[in-house]
């Protein structure tokens, strides 16, 4: 059966009613939040202030070194200095330490003279100096996607967010249409591109009437509506949906660059008043939480006081799963002290079940189920035996993670977790290696 039909594509429970119909929690910051040093997995940053140092909102605080990333104060007040914490990434990492004086006062990263007069190096300059990163989740650098495009004809917003639970990107589309529509013209100006389309799932029509309605004021930007099948939401899935098409490495093969709807309105904001990345939306939701909500909140701030804030969770002993991001791809936390960082676009709460898995009987759902065209079970099987080359001969690097594979899985077993331990021995055994 082909990928665009049944298989790879499943259609999930979202439960997304627990949030999209709530309206957006702003969250007063903390007196203190902490700035993490890190993007993605990357840890090399440049320090530009010191203890003692007085920043505004919009400081710029650090930049990462190997490819340029700025990241910026979402408070003003003192630097208290570097401390290392949990981050989502379960290790030890620097974070900038502020101590918040609730002033809110606040500088311009970017000033921008004739905003509605840029040329395409000019953009390209504001999505580097802003900061400007994959707020869907990878947190990837966006500048290094325009930074040569070549016959770029379309600019494809992503505002599926396919995972369960999560309504961030939902509720902040619904927010800010103008900004959406104004930072896909932008992409389409530092790409060079023709035109834009916004994919959004089906079945949404109050945010689908409020994007026709601003799509009438342009001619290059359109709307599209794609099944509600997870994992729609991934890059490659959602290009063969909407254009029917297959690229070897990267979507600029085809002449298409994908950017997540929520880093189109940074963008926007980020040009127009000069705001960098210093506050998100955030869906707090899952079964073991009292009150699921969206929650607007300066990154830096810790989850445990953000879980007060919106009332707690189910019961003071909840024994459950505390996962940065959502269900399917979210990655456990060993605790709550943890903050927001800039690409976090959820944080689930859920409580513990008890599972009776059986031992795999290789049906082969997991294989016949994988949208990157995976065999799970014989990676797995791979993994067990320590078999480094058969891992690697199996293209488990290719795995991006969906949880489909366990989703599936009749056994009841944890069949992600298995590959992800796989990525990780070839990983190693590629640097040893080198």
């Amino acid at each position: 059966m082909s990928i665009l039909s049944g298989k790879g594509r499943i259609k999930i429970d979202g439960k997304k009613g627990l949030t999209k119909d709530k309206p957006i929690l702003s969250i007063e910051a903390p007196d203190v939040v902490y700035i993490p040093l890190v993007l993605g997995l990357a840890t090399d940053f440049e320090v530009h202030v010191k203890e003692g140092d007085r920043v505004c909102i919009g400081s710029k605080l650090a930049t990462r070194t190997s490819m340029y990333v700025p990241i910026y104060s979402s408070v003003s007040g003192t630097v208290k200095g570097i401390e290392k914490r949990m981050h989502a990434s379960k290790r030890l990492q620097d974070h900038i330490v502020i101590e918040n004086d609730h002033k809110n006062e606040r500088v311009k990263a970017l000033d921008v003279a004739n905003p509605d007069s840029m040329t395409q190096s000019e953009v390209y300059e504001a999505i580097k100096e802003l900061g400007i990163v994959g707020l869907g989740g990878s947190g990837f650098p966006t500048h290094i996607k325009y930074s040569n495009p070549s016959n770029i004809e379309t600019i494809l917003i992503n505002g599926v967010e396919c995972e369960p639970y999560l309504t961030s990107d939902h509720l902040a589309m619904k927010k800010d249409v103008k900004a959406l529509f104004d930072g896909v013209h932008y992409f389409i100006i530092a790409a060079g591109a023709k035109n834009g389309i916004i994919a959004i799932k089906e079945h949404k029509p109050d945010l689908l009437e409020l994007l026709l309605e601003e799509a009438k004021n342009y001619d290059n930007i359109s709307v599209q509506e794609v099944p509600d099948r997870y994992p729609m939401g991934w890059e490659r899935v959602l290009i063969e949906t909407v254009f029917k098409k297959t690229y070897d490495k990267l979507p600029a093969e085809i002449g298409v660059i994908v950017n997540n709807s929520s880093t189109a309105i940074a963008l926007s904001r980020g040009i127009r008043h000069g705001v960098p990345i210093t506050h998100r939306v955030v869906t707090f939701s899952g079964t073991g939480l009292k009150n699921p909500q969206n929650v607007e909140v300066a990154i830096g701030t810790p989850v445990n006081y953000i879980v007060e804030k919106i009332g707690g969770y189910i019961d003071e002993d909840c024994d459950g799963y505390l996962l940065g991001g959502g269900p399917m791809m979210g990655q456990s936390v060993m605790n709550d002290t943890f903050v927001i960082y800039s690409h976090n676009n959820a944080i689930t709460v859920m409580k513990k079940e008890k599972i009776n898995s059986l031992p795999c009987f290789k049906c082969g759902e997991c294989t016949l189920h994988c949208p990157a065209h995976l065999q799970p079970v014989r990676i797995v099987q791979a993994e067990k035996a320590a078999n480094v080359e058969l891992i690697e001969k199996l293209d488990t690097s290719k795995c991006v993670e969906c949880g489909m594979c366990t989703l599936v899985c009749p056994c009841k077993l944890e069949v992600t977790d298995n590959v992800k331990k796989a990525k990780r021995r070839l990983q190693l055994a590629q640097r040893r290696k080198a």
